[in-house]
């Protein structure tokens, strides 16, 4: 019952969490991007205005709780862009799969979930699914650089709520939770779950970031080149069944684009009207 109760209290919430985003102050590069006023509503999603963020960890960071794909720090131009509110559910899930017979998760039974899970978010889905999905909503998966956006804001914060960690503000528990059940754990922009419950494909290459002439690592820091592969996608935000260092913003992990873990799920970006072609 208490994933029903979830889902019916979405409008409600998804009003509170475009509010909550505010007017679109993020500085864009060069000129004003020609949007309307005011900014279109989607249901479901926030808008996530265009302008530059700190992605990535620093060197000093390396030497806490950082990884070294996340390196080096940089800041990053991304322009205007809608996201999903919330990690793409069961429910939102079936209806897809019963209009395109696509194959099932592994745990459903007779091509449905559960009882009583309808709100919680899909998991041991494929990237390749999770893109598929998408397409047939006309979204996309978000990038590496708009995932992280939406996750820590502009002002490069560790967690989506700010610096340290709190238990009561992310799902890293024992089970996968029903959405939105941590609401004071939101992202700046009003995103729910960017940090725990369930992981989240996005639209990348597990490729090193760019480097300049000088982003030193620190020392005794390996630079692990070889673990880099095009092959492989990238998933973010961590998961109920992992350590708080990986609930990190900028934190990455990759896999096969074929695997199917039941931790990983997904949520969905948009281009704005006026940014589509």
């Amino acid at each position: 019952m208490r994933s029903v109760f979830v889902l019916l209290a979405i409008p409600a919430l998804v009003v509170g969490a475009l509010a909550l985003a505010g007017p679109a102050q993020d500085l864009p590069r060069g000129e004003a991007p020609l949007r309307p006023n005011p900014i279109p509503e989607i249901n479901g999603m926030v808008f996530v205005p265009a302008g530059e963020f700190t992605m990535g960890s620093s060197s000093e960071q390396l030497l806490k709780m950082a990884e070294v794909d996340e390196f080096p720090q940089r800041r990053v131009f991304v322009d205007d862009f809608y996201i999903d509110l919330h990690e793409v559910t069961n429910a939102q899930y079936k209806v897809f799969l019963d209009s395109t017979k696509v194959e099932a998760p592994p745990k459903w039974i007779d091509n449905s979930y559960g009882l009583g899970e309808d709100g919680l978010p899909v998991i041991s889905i494929t990237w390749e699914e999770a893109t598929a999905y998408a397409k047939w909503v006309h979204k996309r998966l978000p990038t590496e650089a708009e995932w992280e956006k939406a996750a820590r804001g502009v002002d490069g914060r560790t967690f989506p709520w700010g610096d340290s960690f709190d238990r009561a503000l992310a799902n890293n528990g024992e089970q996968l939770m029903p959405i939105m059940s941590y609401p004071a754990g939101i992202s700046v922009y009003g995103c729910y779950d960017m940090a725990g419950n369930a992981s989240e494909w996005v639209d990348g290459r597990y490729e090193a970031y760019p480097r300049g002439p000088d982003d030193f690592l620190p020392r005794g820091v390996p630079d692990r080149h070889e673990m880099f592969s095009k092959e492989r996608r990238v998933y973010r935000g961590g998961s109920w069944n992992t350590f708080s260092k990986y609930l990190r913003c900028a934190n990455r992990e990759h896999t096969s684009p074929g695997k199917k873990w039941i931790y990983v799920g997904f949520r969905c970006a948009q281009d704005p009207s006026w940014k589509q072609k």
